[in-house]
């Protein structure tokens, strides 16, 4: 798999794989998420590539006391070939060298499997309360 930044000609493609992925919710729209990851720290947006066929995503963050990671997806047809791995480990190096001490992520709790995944890569569930506040709607 190569990686690379994300280019906003894979808009689409990266779309599509969210879809499949059941990471688009109604209330997130996601070609502003797009836009507004662009605006910040777009080198810690990033794709894998099979061949011209994007496979994966992941987009990252840091806001000078934590990182952030949304959006890790991994076609279904090329899971459990390290993919995910191979990108989790790729946005943990870029943060480390911005100084991000601890990367958090947010992960539904009933997504029981990708709990798992993300604790075979040394993840450990914190017993924290999410809140939000919607700023911006999206609709």
């Amino acid at each position: 798999m190569k990686i690379r930044s994300y280019q906003a000609s894979d808009e689409a493609s990266v779309i599509s794989l969210w879809e499949a992925c059941d990471l688009v919710r109604p209330w997130n729209d996601p070609r502003k998420d797009i836009q507004r990851k662009l605006t910040v720290q777009p080198e810690l947006f990033v794709v894998g590539l099979l061949g011209a066929e994007l496979v994966a995503t992941v987009m990252a963050g840091y806001d000078g006391h934590r990182g952030w990671v949304n959006y890790l997806a991994v076609a279904e047809q090329h899971r459990r070939r390290g993919f995910g791995r191979v990108l989790m480990q790729q946005v943990e190096a870029r943060l480390k060298e911005l100084g991000c001490p601890k990367l958090n992520m947010q992960v539904r709790a009933t997504n029981r499997a990708v709990v798992a995944f993300y604790e075979r890569l040394g993840y450990a569930e914190e017993h924290n309360i999410s809140l939000g506040k919607r700023l911006i709607p999206d609709n």
